[in-house]
C-alpha cells in the first residue's frame, strides 16, 4: 500500500455502505487497489472507494491501464460486452465481476435504429453490501460506452444466491483458491 495526500476535497464512496462522502484536503490515504479505472484507499476512519475521474486528488497517483472499454475496437459484439464487464471491479476483492460469479445473464437486443439494447443481470457477494448500486453504474456506463449501445441496463438480482463455488479458475487462482 502506498501513501498520498490528498491536493484537494475529493468525492468518494464509503465501502460497504455505499454512502457518498467528500474526503478533505490535506488526508492521509493508502491506495490498496486500482483495478478497472477506480481506486480504493484505506483512511484512518475506514476504505472508500473514488471514482476515475476524481483521482486527479492523489498527486503523482498513475493509473497503469486504461478500463477495458477504452481498449475495445472494432464492431459491437457479445464479446465486446463480456471485456467491459470483465473491467469492472468489487472494490474490496481483485476480481472482475464476470470472473467473480457476478453476472448471471446477458441479452443483446437491436433495436430499430441499428444499436444496440443491452440488459445484465448481475448479483453481489453479499446481499447487505452497499457498493451493489455503485458497482451496477460502473458496468452500465461501461457498457454503455461501447459502439452502437443505444440503452444499457444492468440489474441486481439475488436468485440465484452467489456462492464462493461460482467464482471462474482465473477468478480463484488471483485469490488464490487453487
Amino acid at each position: 500500500m502506498k501513501e498520498y495526500t490528498l491536493n484537494r476535497a475529493c468525492p468518494a464512496t464509503i465501502i460497504p455502505a455505499g454512502e457518498a462522502v467528500t474526503l478533505a484536503a490535506g488526508e492521509v490515504v493508502f491506495v490498496t487497489q486500482t483495478l478497472g479505472g477506480n481506486v480504493t484507499v484505506r483512511t484512518a476512519s475506514g476504505l472508500f472507494r473514488i471514482a476515475r475521474e476524481d483521482t486527479s486528488a492523489l498527486t503523482g497517483l498513475t493509473l497503469t491501464a486504461e478500463p477495458a472499454t477504452a481498449q475495445v475496437a472494432g464492431d459491437f459484439s457479445e464479446a465486446a460486452v463480456w471485456e467491459a464487464l470483465r473491467s469492472c471491479f468489487d472494490p474490496e476483492i481483485p476480481v472482475n465481476i464476470v470472473d467473480l460469479g457476478l453476472v448471471y445473464d446477458l441479452a443483446l437486443t437491436p433495436t430499430a435504429a441499428g444499436g444496440n439494447t443491452v440488459e445484465v443481470k448481475m448479483t453481489l457477494t453479499a446481499p447487505g453490501c452497499g457498493m451493489g448500486p455503485v458497482i451496477a453504474e460502473d458496468a452500465r456506463q461501461k457498457i454503455a460506452a461501447l459502439p452502437t449501445v443505444e440503452s444499457a441496463r444492468v440489474h441486481i438480482v439475488w436468485d440465484p444466491q452467489w456462492a464462493p463455488q461460482m467464482i471462474s479458475p482465473a477468478g480463484r487462482k488471483i485469490l488464490g483458491l487453487e
